[in-house]
């Protein structure tokens, strides 16, 4: 009789595999770098779908170097035509994967109405605060209208 040496786990042993990835595909020497509010209102309104900015907010976070070079733009959420749920355990689970120093937050507000609500207020804050204890600059956060016009709370002071 043959003995098997390989002793089989029991299935309160296992476990699932955690993997953290980030890949680059763009070098850093050709990252586009943001100097301003409006060159940071230029890039997201290029990035976003024009079929849907008038029907739906969207929240969208602007992944910054020390160099204030953009890694990428990550879209947290899609809400509906008032209001989009951002989940700050995603926003940071991203921020930190793709070692971000500073980001640059971002809605739009399908009605064209550039200024900011009450909880556009408090999520920045909330935001902000928990960025702080990651060493992480918000540098600003940026509201789009359907035309490409947009509202910067940091060129407003709000920040």
């Amino acid at each position: 009789m043959k003995s098997n040496s390989k002793k089989k786990k029991s299935k309160k042993n296992k476990i699932n595999e955690i993997k953290v990835s980030y890949k680059e595909y763009i070098k850093a020497s050709h990252w586009q770098k943001i100097s301003s509010s409006k060159s940071a209102g230029r890039l997201l309104y290029e990035d976003w779908n024009k079929d849907t900015i008038e029907l739906h907010e969207n929240f969208k976070v602007v992944l910054l170097n020390n160099s204030n070079k953009v890694k990428g733009i990550y879209e947290l959420s899609q809400g509906g035509i008032t209001g989009t749920l951002i989940d700050l355990r995603i926003l940071f689970a991203v921020v930190l994967k793709t070692l971000s120093v500073a980001i640059i937050l971002c809605h739009n507000h399908p009605s064209g109405n550039l200024k900011p609500s009450v909880q556009d207020k408090y999520i920045t804050n909330k935001i902000k605060k928990a960025a702080k204890m990651f060493d992480v600059k918000v540098l600003d956060h940026i509201i789009m209208a359907p035309n490409g016009d947009y509202f910067s709370f940091s060129d407003n002071e709000l920040l």
